[in-house]
This record gives structure tokens, sequence and C-alpha cells, in this order.
């Protein structure tokens, strides 16, 4: 009697391996002000994502989040921003097959006054009492999930908010370049 091992014989044709299509929540979901560069999936079906927003003054600069445990960063180790599209991923990469976060709700789109208080909120914490502080677009990247506006719409509001509190925040036609230049004034001494 003759055994033989793995006798059975292939007749379908169909590939091995089906891809799964993405979890509706991070396939289709395009908040206003940012660009989705890459999707991972994580061990729960939360997704993590690296985005980024218009080129900055001093290039592209991209963040990292997660849409179920809300861990969000825009730096890479030492380096205070993440400036490249690979260097995101590579964060993600390594937050995904940890992540057991059930996916959520994705952040509504906030009215206006509420974006205007997540913008503000982010420049106050961000004024100092030893000195001034410039702003940065790029330093509004991690609240842009839940800003879900246009860089254009943050401007307007950088200058509405300079216009009605000078003592907070100035705005003056940038020295290099075009535009304009934002400037979180320190706290007053006493």
């Amino acid at each position: 009697m003759a055994l033989t091992l793995f006798s059975r014989t292939r007749t379908a044709t169909a590939p091995e391996f089906t891809s799964e299509p993405w979890p509706e929540i991070g396939e289709t979901w395009k908040p206003e002000g940012v660009t989705v560069a890459q999707r991972f999936l994580g061990l729960a079906g939360a997704v993590v994502l690296v985005y980024t927003a218009d080129t900055g003054v001093y290039g592209t600069y991209y963040a990292v989040a997660c849409l179920g445990c809300s861990i969000r960063t825009r730096s890479n180790g030492g380096d205070p921003y993440i400036s490249s599209e690979q260097a995101g991923g590579e964060i993600a990469n390594a937050h995904a097959p940890q992540c057991r976060a059930l996916p959520r709700d994705l952040p509504p789109r906030p009215d206006d006054d509420t974006a205007r208080e997540i913008l503000r909120g982010r420049l106050r914490s961000q004024r100092r009492s030893d000195h001034n502080v410039t702003v940065f677009l790029t330093g509004f990247h991690l609240d842009r999930l839940a800003l879900q506006r246009s860089t254009e719409w943050i401007e307007e509001e950088l200058q509405r908010f300079a216009d009605e509190q000078p003592e907070i925040l100035t705005a003056q036609p940038r020295t290099y370049g075009t535009g304009t230049e934002f400037t979180i004034l320190r706290f007053p001494k006493d």
C-alpha cells in the first residue's frame, strides 16, 4: 500500500490571498484641510493615519494619529517634526500592531465657534512668560483632525484673533516671502 502525502490537486485558479477592503472609517473620511498619506490597521480595527496639511514655510511636515486610542504625534524621536512621509509611516507602522483599540466614530466637523475655541486654546497653550512665540501652521497639525478646516480658514481666524486681542497675538507682513507672520506675545511681567 502506497501512502501519498499531499495528494490533493489544485483545481481552482483563484489567488491564494484576497485582500480585504479597508474599514469604512479610514477609507472614505477626508476631513477638510488634511491630506491622508498612509493608513495602517491596528489589531482590533482602529485606523492609524499618517497625514499632512498644506506645505509650511520650511516644507511639508507630517503627523500621525490613531482613530482608536487617540495617540497623536507630530514629532519623530528627538526631532520636533516628522519631516517625511516615510518617517510618519514608520511611526504609524510601529503603533498599529500594538494598538488594541476598537475603531471609534469619526469626529464630527465642529461648528465655527467650537473650531475657533480649539484654535484659540492651542494659541493659549503656547504662550510663554519668558519669550514671544512665532506661530507656524505646522503647530496646528495635531488639531487638524478636530478642526477640519482649511489653512485659509485658520489664517483668517488667526488674523481675527490678532485684531481682537493684540495684547496676546500680533500679525505683521512676513519679513521673508509672502503672507502674514503671527506672534504670540509673552505674558506681561508684573
